[in-house]
């Protein structure tokens, strides 16, 4: 079987559900991951998403800010969600696929970190980094692991290759391309031995962005664009997946986010 995964950071869901309609009907992926939901635990909008095909789904909610979501048309079971820093934060929620490979699939909403890049002068930040730490060391505990494969997504909000960004030697001091950011997040990377499968499938010279500012006037012409958004894949499934794609053209839709969906499709 084909599994299509696909990633966004929806920026309120209540607000663009329809959004997300329409771009399940036009993309078909199996699942769908989402951050940033903006929604109060227990009023997930899931009613006009099993009406399009996917009744399953799982939250963790805040009202007004952070949260994460899954849906799915695929059953799923095992629902659970980390939390990380000592905050009562809805960033993480993870299930776990009811199908005979059993893959877990996580989707993950990364602190964005403020404007400063210094720990001692911005708590945001520290937060981002303490967050970061936090999930490295979640992994080499084995804690993010269960049996069977796993599928790391969401928004990380960092951009790690050169690029991953319009400008790299611009973006060096500017939070989610900072030295500091892309090391901890290579560490995360590298404790939990995820496959960054977009970049993996593209050349590495090849640009790739998955979010555009509001502030820009016309975010095409500019093309001033960040990688921020991330599916990876673990040792056993990384070489299974025979596509990847992120649907820039959805950045062009009435009232969008300013973050564009991302996918892989897997053979399994």
């Amino acid at each position: 079987m084909e599994l299509k995964i696909a990633s966004w950071n929806i920026n309120s869901i209540r607000l663009r559900a329809p959004t997300v309609v329409k771009f399940l009907k036009q993309w078909q992926p199996d699942v769908l991951t989402l951050q940033e939901t903006k929604c109060p635990q227990g009023q997930f909008p899931s009613g006009i998403f099993a009406e399009a095909g996917y009744p399953y789904f799982a939250e963790k909610g805040q009202k007004g800010h952070h949260g994460v979501g899954i849906i799915s048309r695929i059953p799923f079971t095992d629902r659970h969600s980390e939390q990380f820093c000592g905050k009562d934060d809805a960033r993480h929620v993870s299930i776990k696929l009811d199908i005979p490979d059993k893959i877990t699939i996580h989707s993950f909403y990364v602190p964005a970190g403020g404007d400063i890049p210094d720990v001692n002068e911005n708590e945001k930040f520290e937060h981002k980094i303490g967050f970061l730490d936090q999930l490295e060391q979640w992994q080499t505990h084995d804690h993010i692991k269960t049996t069977g494969p796993s599928i790391l997504t969401g928004d990380l909000n960092i951009a790690p290759h050169e690029n991953d960004v319009w400008s790299h030697k611009q973006l060096l001091k500017v939070v989610s391309h900072t030295p500091v950011e892309i090391e901890k997040l290579e560490a995360v990377r590298r404790a939990g031995k995820w496959s960054d499968i977009l970049r993996d499938f593209a050349e590495q010279d090849e640009k790739l962005y998955s979010w555009w500012s509001y502030r820009s006037k016309d975010w095409q012409k500019s093309n001033r664009g960040r990688r921020l958004d991330h599916i990876w894949l673990d040792e056993s499934l990384k070489n299974k997946c025979i596509s990847t794609d992120i649907a820039t053209q959805v950045r062009g839709w009435e009232k969008p986010s300013d973050h564009v969906p991302v996918l892989a499709t897997l053979k399994l």
